[in-house]
């Protein structure tokens, strides 16, 4: 398998539930309730974000020590702005079907608000700095904002300052449960109200999700550096940090079950609530998302060498569907391939909006047939190279 491909394999998984969740539809989509985040605080949008940062502290943190701090960081501010231009490149996209498309002005209406390439430039303008992010486009966005400031964090992660990294990340994501972004982001609101009475519009608080970025990338950094090696330290006779993860997961199980069904007192619930602000990334996600990274990681490196035969066999499934080809192949040009999955997501709205609501068949269908169409920039990316199969990958493959 080429190098990184069962990482490949995770973003692409990611990916594909990332637009089967993003699909809206007049009626309900059954492949919904297949996914991880119906059993755990654990979705997609973290798993993409936790790797992202992780393929940086792998590609660049090598590039940085052959090339030298000041090159590998023009490298990741080019890639940054690369990546800020398919976000715009989108948005705009978007934009122009709005205006050609019959009704789309009011069936993206809750998507888009009062945005339009004629419209208010001050709308305009907070689309560009990310101020005001469209619905579905606001990954990309802390993607970028987080790459523009990782060149300085990922020296110091190398210089063997993790632990100053990581403590900075995690009181910055403490500031964020505290709400003390406010101060910035309430004067912004403020300033950017469009007539559609919006101003700050962003689905993540950069100071809680951080953390899961800069987490990644330290993890990818201490392997770049050699300062870690991942089958010495997850190995199958040490087996207490994955029975200690299962463990936090199966604690997390009942209460997700029990919460989305509300089958809790009310009471209870409040209480789980102030706890479980996705938006914060608060602290039932933070655990949750912790305890599934570890013992994901166990599983897949130290599983299949484990003396229980029906622990290698779970790690043989699971190892065998985050190596699957296509899987592989969307995760080698995840970014691009999300980019990509806005448009869909926008356009399947827009025609079950105007021509729906459709059977559960054609929903189905339909949602299947997203998940294919995903392929197309990839495919496009991937013309004329060599299979996916050969033993090694360009630097723009590893790093997409």
């Amino acid at each position: 398998m080429p190098r990184y491909g069962m990482i490949d394999g995770l973003r692409g998984f990611f990916l594909v539930f990332m637009l089967i969740n993003h699909l809206v539809f007049q009626g309900e989509l059954w492949l919904q309730r297949i996914n991880h985040n119906q059993f755990a605080y654990v979705e997609d949008a973290q798993g993409f974000v936790f790797l992202s940062g992780l393929m940086i502290g792998l590609v660049y943190g090598r590039k940085m020590l052959k090339l030298g701090a000041p090159a590998a960081s023009r490298l990741v501010w080019a890639r940054a702005f690369e990546l800020y231009r398919y976000a715009m490149g989108i948005v705009i996209a978007v934009l122009l079907a709005r205006l050609v498309l019959p009704d789309a002005s009011r069936l993206w209406g809750n998507w888009l608000g009062h945005t339009s390439l004629t419209g208010e430039p001050l709308r305009l303008f907070a689309i560009a700095t990310f101020v005001f992010q469209p619905t579905v486009m606001d990954i990309l966005p802390q993607y970028v904002l987080y790459m523009l400031v990782a060149p300085p964090i990922l020296r110091l992660c190398l210089d063997g300052r993790v632990a100053l990294v990581a403590t900075v990340s995690g009181l910055l994501w403490l500031a964020g449960q505290l709400g003390f972004q406010h101060a910035l982001t309430d004067p912004l609101g403020r300033w950017f109200t469009a007539s559609d009475d919006q101003g700050l519009r962003a689905g993540f608080n950069l100071l809680g999700w951080q953390i899961v970025f800069f987490s990644g990338m330290i993890a990818g950094a201490l392997t770049a550096s050699g300062r870690i090696e991942w089958h010495r330290l997850l190995r199958p006779q040490a087996s207490g940090v994955a029975k200690i993860a299962l463990a936090v997961c199966l604690f997390f199980l009942p209460i997700r079950l029990l919460t989305a069904r509300g089958i809790l007192s009310d009471t209870v619930i409040k209480r789980i609530e102030l706890l479980e602000v996705r938006a914060d990334f608060s602290l039932v996600y933070l655990v949750n998302f912790a305890a599934v990274a570890i013992g994901l990681a166990w599983l897949m490196i130290a599983g299949p060498q484990h003396a229980r035969a029906w622990v290698r066999q779970v790690a043989g499934v699971v190892r065998g569907l985050f190596s699957l080809p296509f899987l592989r192949l969307l995760g080698r040009h995840s970014l691009y391939v999300y980019v990509w999955h806005v448009a869909i997501v926008y356009g399947v709205y827009y025609v079950d909006q105007r021509y729906g609501p459709f059977p559960v068949w054609a929903r189905t269908l339909c949602a299947v047939a997203g998940v294919a169409l995903l392929t197309l920039p990839a495919l496009w990316r991937e013309r004329g190279k060599r299979p996916a199969s050969a033993p090694t990958r360009t630097p723009s493959e590893a790093s997409s």
